[in-house]
């Protein structure tokens, strides 16, 4: 079984510095992964999931901040990156057993950034107030 795998993936719903509140984790999705990037993925026991607007994907949790570098090796701002960003991971994969339940996680060992995009805030859509309200 590979150690880890190198896949190139978009970015989606980053929640590196600080966790996701229904996971209480931090986490990351890769999506638009390639097919193969799911073989070797899958080859190392990991579920690759398929939804419309993420494609091919995984999502990658943890218990500490995940720190994200760009391609020179110098740490970014993790508190701003924003969905479509674009990444070069390096994911494992570890087993894991807790009651009766077991399975294999991915493991993300470190997010290169090769096109950063920020988060901005998510602005409010405009809402028009008119006479055909629901």
């Amino acid at each position: 079984m590979t150690d880890a795998v190198k896949i190139k993936a978009d970015i989606m719903w980053a929640f590196l510095d600080k966790p996701n509140e229904m996971s209480g984790k931090y986490q990351v999705d890769l999506c638009n992964l390639s097919d193969k990037a799911v073989e070797a993925l899958e080859s190392m026991g990991l579920e690759v999931k398929t939804k419309e607007g993420k494609g091919k994907f995984i999502t990658c949790k943890s218990t500490r901040p995940i720190n994200i570098y760009d391609d020179g090796g110098a740490m970014l701002d993790n508190s701003r990156l924003g969905n479509g960003s674009k990444a070069v991971a390096l994911v494992g994969a570890w087993e894991w057993q807790y009651q009766k339940k077991k399975g294999t996680s991915p493991g993300l060992k470190k997010l290169v950034i090769t096109d950063f995009k920020a988060y901005d805030g998510g602005e409010a859509a405009e809402l028009v107030l008119e006479d055909d309200l629901l």
